[in-house]
């Protein structure tokens, strides 16, 4: 599947029915949504089940229901068995073979490859929950077997390095058009080594339009009833399903749509042709067991192909970087900056911009040019406009921080192409307040909160103490001092009205004082491209006097002299495999959800009872030598210059892999013959 389990039949769940659908929820006579919290949307019987598929039914589909409504296929150890079987046997793959196993789930099949002494095996797929899954039951296991998050008609594997590539358990044709499996077999391609062996198992699309069961319904457990419903779409080239799931007490727990293109071997073949493929051979059918033995949907009768990949006159060379000339905007050093110590550049930044040019200049693949004259910056962005920008800018235009979103801005008016998050992100996360509003829309722990206008008055100050006061707006921890940690409600007035002094204008925040461990989770990458995830950093307070709370404060960052500078480090984060799992999916939602790109930072505190919560979210994090995010990159063994590098490279990627999106022709698809209209009847 190109962006989920390799290892299930067609007969799925996950994307809610409310993805696409019109139909309203039930309401009471007040007008409100009637339904319990938890009870999933529903739209009840319809006419036309294509209608309401949602585009991308893949990204929520695979998940825990999904495990259990699919379970006595996909979690059978006897499909997995006979179809590795097949797949050692069609391909004649051996153990010191590099094996990729795209759309992979939650990993059975390379992980019985692993068992059988198969020793490199990589899975990919864009299911989180399942991929998640595999590494647990890989490391439980002791099996050899890296899986990675990405989707297939993208994924960020090295090219030319696997000498065979496979797709089992019909989990190819899940998107919209063949287009978009053209891209997936143009990845394979890419991926594999020349004349190496591409595998592909998929349902006879021919036995499906003439045997599907438009009905049916099965209790799978005790307590779990599946109803489902299936429809050829209007152009006769997809089967689309809905699959309602029933708890016996707590009534539809989903209501779901989803749907896969229908290939018969002759177009399928025609298919893998058109996309450089040679050799193509069709095996012998697979037929799924099960201990229910009712309604196999997609898994009843599937086709299984093997094909060679297109050979080349030369090995496949090492790509040059996509934009080897590099502008780096950084912030004006002739300019006052509020947030510095004394409001202005000192010895410490100025040693920091050598340290990164240093760093840069490790980096052969790439020129930089440097540009921090922010009285011409725009003039020269639009007379020379470079082909690529190190936006390392964070000051903001004019070393404004409430402008570092105007850079990008300007970015994206002359059309340059820019490393990190773009100005809604940086808007949206300067604002703490809406964080932690996303944040807790996704079930994510935040702490107790109020919002505080500078119009307010002390009355609504809230009852939990102690409370961290901060500002809503800004970084850097500006207006944050051992002061911020009110124990009492005079504490916290008298701390208002020095903000109220010292930053006029300015909301705040007060907020429940967390006092466990604090922790930063920094994430490389970009959604269906992969993600790199840097080792967790702790923050030490241990040496830091009994008599200071125990916060980043605003002297941590900017005063040498200071206690909260010489006494607080920093280590590799000690936590627990849980919390650390649950960390980085949280990261890695808010990364996808408040439009992150390329690099982002995200921190969390537990409170006294050790619960994590979110503290705030940091797109564009600081780049500095001594920062968290270099920390974090030397706790994997990374250097400076390669951390930089990383985010370049992820970067121009990005970049890259929208270009091509946008500008792809249809040429491919043009050159694969169309099947006659009769074979859809």
């Amino acid at each position: 599947m190109v962006t989920s389990s390799s290892n299930g039949k067609q007969r799925r769940n996950g994307a809610a029915a409310s993805n696409g659908s019109t139909h309203p929820a039930p309401q009471d006579k007040r007008g409100k949504d009637s339904r319990p919290p938890s009870q999933p949307r529903t739209v009840g019987p319809i006419p036309d089940l294509e209608r309401h598929l949602p585009a991308e039914w893949w990204r929520n589909l695979f998940n825990a229901i999904y495990l259990k409504t699919d379970g006595d296929v996909v979690e059978d150890a006897r499909n997995t068995t006979r179809e590795v079987d097949l797949l050692i046997q069609s391909t004649g793959i051996t153990p010191n073979d590099r094996l990729l196993d795209l759309c992979c789930g939650q990993g059975r099949h390379g992980l019985e490859l692993a068992r059988r002494g198969f020793r490199h095996v990589t899975g990919v797929d864009r299911s989180r929950y399942l991929i998640r899954l595999a590494r647990r039951r890989a490391r439980q296991a002791g099996l050899p077997v890296t899986f990675h998050e990405g989707d297939a008609r993208k994924f960020r594997l090295p090219p030319d390095s696997f000498h065979c590539v496979f797709i089992m358990g019909n989990s190819f044709g899940y998107f919209d058009t063949e287009e978009d499996d053209l891209m997936v077999l143009a990845q394979v391609s890419r991926a594999l080594k020349t004349g190496g062996t591409f595998a592909l198992d998929l349902a006879d699309g021919d036995w499906v339009r003439k045997n599907y069961e438009p009905r049916s319904w099965e209790w799978i457990d005790q307590s779990h009833l599946v109803c489902r419903e299936r429809s050829l779409s209007h152009d006769q080239a997809r089967l689309i399903c809905r699959e309602v799931v029933i708890h016996a007490e707590r009534g539809i727990i989903a209501d779901q749509f989803y749907a896969e293109r229908l290939y018969s071997p002759d177009r399928i073949k025609q298919l893998l042709e058109s996309a450089g493929f040679t050799s193509v051979r069709l095996h012998d059918t697979l037929e799924a067991q099960s201990e229910r033995n009712h309604d196999l949907g997609m898994m009843a009768q599937r086709i299984f192909l093997t094909s060679q990949a297109p050979r080349q006159t030369k090995p496949a060379a090492k790509r040059a970087a996509p934009f080897p000339e590099v502008t780096v905007l950084l912030g004006d050093p002739h300019l006052p900056d509020s947030v510095k110590m004394n409001g202005q550049f000192n010895e410490e930044d100025f040693e920091t911009i050598r340290r990164l040019r240093t760093a840069l200049d490790e980096l052969p693949a790439y020129k930089f040019k440097f540009l921090d004259n922010h009285a011409s910056l725009l003039t020269d962005l639009r007379a020379d406009p470079p082909a690529f920008v190190l936006n390392l800018c964070d000051e903001g235009l004019n070393n404004n921080a409430f402008m570092e979103l105007h850079v990008p801005a300007a970015l994206e008016i002359f059309g340059i192409d820019y490393t990190g998050a773009g100005p809604s992100c940086l808007g949206l996360c300067y604002d703490k307040s809406l964080v932690r509003a996303v944040a807790a829309s996704l079930d994510i722990p935040v702490p107790q909160e109020t919002f505080f206008n500078r119009d307010d008055h002390a009355a609504t100050i809230p009852s939990i103490f102690p409370a961290l006061i901060k500002p809503n707006c800004g970084d850097s921890s500006i207006g944050i001092t051992k002061d911020a940690v009110a124990h009492t409600a005079e504490d916290a007035v008298a701390y208002i009205q020095r903000m109220r002094e010292l930053l006029p204008g300015r909301s705040l925040l007060i907020q429940e004082y967390l006092t466990g461990a604090e922790y930063s989770i920094a994430v490389i990458g970009n959604p269906g491209l992969g993600f790199t995830v840097l080792p967790a950093l702790e923050v030490d307070y241990s040496r830091l006097d009994s008599g200071l709370p125990r916060i980043l404060s605003y002297e941590s960052k900017w005063d040498p002299a200071s206690p909260y500078w010489t006494q607080i480090k920093y280590r590799e984060a000690q936590v627990d495999e849980d919390n650390q799992r649950r960390m980085v999916d949280w990261s890695l939602q808010l990364f996808e959800r408040l439009g992150c790109r390329d690099y982002a930072r995200f921190d969390f505190r537990a409170d006294a009872n050790g619960d994590i919560k979110l503290l705030e979210v940091n797109p564009n994090p600081g780049w500095c030598w001594d920062g968290k995010m270099n920390l974090m990159a030397e706790f994997a063994d990374y250097r400076y210059a390669d951390l930089l590098r990383m985010i370049i490279e992820t970067a121009q990627a990005r970049v890259v892999n929208a270009r091509e999106a946008a500008g792809m022709g249809d040429a491919a698809l043009r050159s694969a013959p169309a099947e006659p209209a009769a074979a859809h009847a």
